[in-house]
């Protein structure tokens, strides 16, 4: 495709913040672990031991990619799990009586709290957020300040508007106050380079599908002599931390992904902002009134992958996604996550979004081009071109 025409291509897929194609190199990498290496990783055997190797080489590439030790790496089925684990694992463990969050985290955080929450095992605070969703963090101190030990979990970005959360200054807070902290950082990893020696978090996440490698699996960061309790029972897998068969050809694929990712990061993240910064100032230029949720368009407060783009009222509005689907773009309304459900973004309603605008996210990777963003920009203007009569 010409890079800056907006000629029809096959389809231009913008929703990267859902998930991201499969990388050829991480296929290549995964194929003999669905062929000829298919051992039971528990088993003694060579077939077995040659699969275990292959699994302990893989947690050793995520750990030296975040600077971790290998035994601080737990492969789990994806970021929702390994939320889960850090979120219940430390709050029944080390007998927690308070938490605090946001109102604009993923649902993998906000619903396991809510649920320990309204079953009485904890109280739950919300840090307080502009409108914008700059979180507050005076306030976040303020309620560590008068409580007792406390589970703390505030995301690096976030997926539907893209803001960027400064978690090395709430670590900082967090250690102040003894407090066990979790970083969902599902949306960066990949995307940043994250360094657990220069962080004070516990627990930090990933899941390989965000950064071109396969679904279905993930991993999760625990801090060396924070022990919990397992989420998952029934063997002794990942140091009995998770039971089950672990997800072999799933994790020789994550760790191939982030080894890619994190390869050439910076030259990614200039490129990305360049179109993520095309996006902008088209969108500007073709659509009257559009605006932007949260820090979207702020270059230095929000993920380079993400824009959060409002649209002035329509009749269109409600059919808005079906009809960039039938041009041949792939977007979203906000959380992948939530597709289908009939209640509205809690991340919109929480910065008090006009009910009346449409919401589309647009997320782009290191795969799509300059003549795509002219492309979805062209379909997107049609809709909002006034109609001659």
């Amino acid at each position: 495709m010409n890079q800056t025409s907006p000629s029809t291509p096959a389809y231009v897929y913008f929703d990267n913040a859902a998930t991201t194609p499969l990388d050829p190199e991480v296929l290549d990498a995964m194929l003999p672990f669905l062929s000829q290496h298919y051992g039971n990783p528990s088993s003694l055997h060579g077939p077995g031991r040659q699969v275990r190797a292959a699994i302990e080489n893989a947690r050793k590439t995520v750990a030296h990619l975040i600077n971790a030790a290998p035994a601080e790496i737990s492969f789990t089925s994806g970021g929702t799990e390994a939320d889960n684990y850090a979120t219940f694992g430390s709050i029944r463990t080390f007998g927690l009586k308070h938490a605090i969050t946001s109102p604009l985290e993923h649902h993998a955080v906000l619903h396991p709290l809510q649920a320990l929450a309204k079953q009485g095992e904890i109280e739950l605070h919300y840090v307080k957020h502009d409108a914008q969703g700059t979180l507050d963090l005076g306030h976040l101190e303020e309620l560590l300040a008068t409580q007792s030990r406390t589970f703390v979990s505030l995301m690096h970005a976030n997926n539907e508007i893209g803001n960027l959360n400064d978690i090395e200054e709430i670590g900082t807070i967090c250690a102040r106050y003894d407090a066990i902290f979790h970083t969902d950082t599902v949306q960066t990893m990949g995307h940043y380079r994250h360094d657990v020696q220069q962080l004070k978090n516990h627990f930090l996440v990933g899941s390989a599908h965000k950064f071109h490698g396969p679904k279905g699996v993930g991993f999760l960061y625990t801090r060396s002599g924070v022990q919990v309790s397992p989420l998952i029972h029934g063997g002794s897998q990942e140091r009995n931390v998770r039971a089950g068969t672990e997800n072999v050809y799933g994790i020789v694929g994550l760790a191939k992904a982030l080894e890619i990712a994190l390869r050439d990061v910076a030259a990614h993240q200039a490129y990305v902002q360049g179109l993520k910064t095309r996006f902008i100032e088209k969108l500007r230029a073709e659509i009257e009134d559009v605006q932007f949720n949260g820090c979207s368009a702020v270059a230095d407060k929000s993920l380079y992958t993400v824009l959060s783009v409002s649209l002035p009222p329509s009749a269109i509005n409600e059919m808005l996604l079906f009809n960039l689907d039938i041009s041949k773009v792939a977007a979203s309304g906000g959380s992948a996550c939530t597709s289908g459900a009939q209640a509205g973004s809690h991340v919109l309603e929480a910065l008090g979004c006009d009910p009346e605008r449409a919401t589309v996210r647009f997320s782009m990777s290191k795969m799509n081009t300059a003549a795509e963003v002219d492309y979805a920009v062209a379909q997107l203007a049609k809709l909002y071109r006034p109609v001659a009569v």
